[in-house]
């Protein structure tokens, strides 16, 4: 999650390149299959799996063994970024997917933006799934935002394991330069054109979904959205939060600043825990929700298993419901 300071310049992209397209969208269906009859039951199509919490974690393991080869971070211009780039495109294509990165310029270094398309679904409904994968340069970046970059991956590869054929089309979009001022995000919308945005019916944004001293926060930026995940928190018995220390800061900004229905999780930054929510969610009353927060201490031993899991399962199950 980008950092605020009062006066500075939202986003930095001077000179903007295309290193490929984004990738044509499929109008596939499965192959023979029949209408149902009118008198037929609706039948649900599948259910969203149960993410491995091992697998989710094996992700960050090589994004803080990325950071740490590249000089201790990931960050937007860095060798460490492309790195991580270059990791998470290598799973996607090998589970089957289309990917597309997309480079441009910000602060006078190149940068990129990841995008992979599973074939098939409706092109006309797009449900999209994203997360900023660059850190700041002051650390690995592995709460921020290796655990949203790590579940959206794994969910990513869930969708192949099982070979989900939702109704609507399914997107993932690792962003660069989110650090900068949301400048990969941002370019991606930015270079949509009218049609293309108003075919996305829901983007799905995960910023930090691991921290160490975690709340339960849910945006609400769209009704739709923000019930489907107080819906599966209902069934843990979790109570959730409205998100409001990041609202703006990250990547779902936006799109919803151009119309696209938008929703996320958030587990907290450097706000602070009150005695309420330890109450409620266990942690500690007084300190930050990530006492790591763009800082050097930002590794994999700065992830609160218990949200990662619970974060990752939740972004699943959206993606699940929402593109039926």
């Amino acid at each position: 999650m980008k950092l605020s300071v009062p006066g500075r310049a939202t986003a930095t992209a001077v000179a903007v390149t295309v290193l490929a397209t984004t990738a044509l969208l499929t109008t596939s269906t499965v192959a023979g299959a029949a209408p149902a009859p009118d008198s037929a039951p609706a039948v649900r199509l599948a259910a969203a799996p149960d993410l491995p919490l091992a697998n989710v974690k094996a992700h960050l393991t090589q994004l803080q063994s990325i950071a740490t080869a590249n000089g201790g971070n990931r960050a937007h211009g860095r060798t460490g970024y492309r790195a991580s780039l270059d990791y998470v495109k290598a799973k996607l294509d090998a589970a089957g997917f289309t990917t597309t990165i997309q480079q441009f310029t910000a602060s006078s270094r190149t940068g990129y933006n990841l995008i992979a398309d599973w074939p098939g679904g409706d092109p006309e409904q797009v449900i999209m799934a994203g997360s900023h994968l660059d850190s700041v340069t002051s650390g690995a970046g592995i709460n921020d935002n290796g655990s949203g970059s790590a579940a959206v991956l794994e969910i990513a590869l869930a969708v192949s394991r099982a070979q989900y054929q939702p109704t609507k089309h399914l997107r993932f979009a690792w962003w660069g330069a989110e650090e900068l001022g949301l400048v990969g995000s941002r370019y991606y919308v930015t270079n949509l054109s009218a049609a293309n945005r108003a075919r996305i019916d829901g983007y799905l944004n995960f910023d930090m979904i691991g921290s160490p001293n975690p709340g339960y926060f849910v945006y609400d930026d769209d009704p739709t959205i923000e019930q489907t995940f107080k819906d599966y928190y209902a069934t843990l018995g979790v109570p959730t939060e409205i998100e409001t220390e990041g609202d703006g800061r990250s990547d779902h900004a936006p799109f919803k600043n151009v119309g696209v229905p938008v929703g996320g999780l958030f587990t907290g930054a450097s706000n602070t825990k009150s005695a309420a929510q330890a109450a409620k969610w266990g942690g500690t009353s007084g300190q930050a929700f990530d006492r790591c927060y763009h800082s050097s201490c930002d590794t994999t031993a700065n992830i609160n298993d218990t949200a990662l899991d619970r974060n990752s399962d939740a972004a699943a199950y959206a993606v699940w419901e929402l593109s039926e």
